[in-house]
């Protein structure tokens, strides 16, 4: 199978990514290493990680497990948020402490895609952006993007690019986008098209809502995040499985499954380069990999609006 590719900048990306915040978290080492081979097996390239993943474990485990592969991958990871014993934050200085130590773990002399995590408001966005640019043209960094963001704080960084000709400017955004969370639409979905970035939806899947492991009437499956911890035990709401019975039946009427539904939606929107999907198993990559190959008609998108709208309005 060959996945199609699209681009976050110079970067051509297949439009199924890893999401690698379980590596070295929710799954050990062992099995962090047969998702990265499965995924390589795949034709998947793009591996999205984070300093704060594991507090670091992931980035390790992403570096150890790809090895001499390491040409084979489009590596995104992130900076900002607090890491033990090394800080957190986005002023210059920082910048470049956390990018030696992401490479240190990561066992790379360089990042495909460096992402801010999220927004600092200590920091104006074009002094951070200045180190970026630093770290582009000594030639350890081939794209920039950021994390988290609204619409008008991409408006700012493209100022602070702007005000400064030449120099790197943001590439990417990565927030959370899904069938069940619609807030990108609101305004940072434009903003990408209007500046011509490329978005990465995180939680593309719900938390496995989308996956139709979680069906209205049948019990919880044990071993699960939703069953073990109450944060994602909340997104068990009765609107939300509603709007999942909804959209599991429209996707079984037409010979496809929720999963690739979900996956093929995103993907139905064409400023989004890649879905970055966790995974746990060699099995959950491949079901994954295979999932984006429905193509969506406009109709489609809109009967699919039609049945998240009766699935909202069943309990009113």
């Amino acid at each position: 199978m060959q996945l199609e590719k699209r681009q976050i900048g110079s970067l051509s990306v297949t439009v199924v990514g890893i999401g690698c915040n379980n590596f070295g978290a929710r799954i050990d080492d062992k099995r962090t290493g047969e998702v990265v081979n499965a995924a390589l097996a795949a034709g998947i390239n793009f591996f999205d990680t984070a300093d704060s993943y594991g507090e670091g474990k992931s980035e390790e485990l992403l570096g150890r497990f790809l090895g001499n592969r390491r040409s084979q991958a489009i590596i995104a990871t992130k900076f900002g948020l607090p890491i033990a014993g090394q800080g957190s934050g986005a002023r210059p200085e920082y910048v470049r402490k956390a990018f030696d130590a992401s490479l240190r773990r990561i066992k790379t002399d360089y990042i495909d895609l460096y992402q801010l995590h999220k927004p600092d408001p200590d920091v104006p966005i074009g002094e951070t952006l200045g180190a970026l640019d630093d770290l582009v043209r000594a030639g350890k960094v081939r794209e920039i993007g950021c994390s988290n963001f609204s619409a008008q704080e991409l408006r700012e960084a493209a100022a602070a690019s702007a005000a400064r000709p030449g120099s790197a400017r943001f590439v990417s955004v990565q927030n959370e986008y899904s069938l069940l969370h619609r807030e990108p639409e609101e305004g940072v979905l434009a903003e990408c098209e209007r500046q011509r970035l490329a978005f990465l939806p995180f939680f593309p899947l719900m938390s496995g809502l989308l996956t139709g492991k979680y069906r209205k009437g049948q019990p919880i499956p044990q071993d699960t995040r939703v069953a073990k911890f109450e944060r994602y035990n909340k997104l068990l709401t009765t609107e939300n499985l509603d709007k999942v019975e909804a959209l599991a039946g429209f996707a079984e009427s037409r010979g496809h499954t929720l999963l690739e539904l979900a996956f093929s939606w995103l993907l139905a929107h064409k400023v989004i380069a890649s879905v970055i999907a966790g995974a746990t198993s060699a099995r959950q990559v491949n079901d994954n990999a295979s999932a984006a190959t429905w193509e969506l008609a406009a109709g489609d998108l809109e009967e699919i609006d039609a049945a998240l709208r009766e699935g909202s309005a069943i309990n009113r």
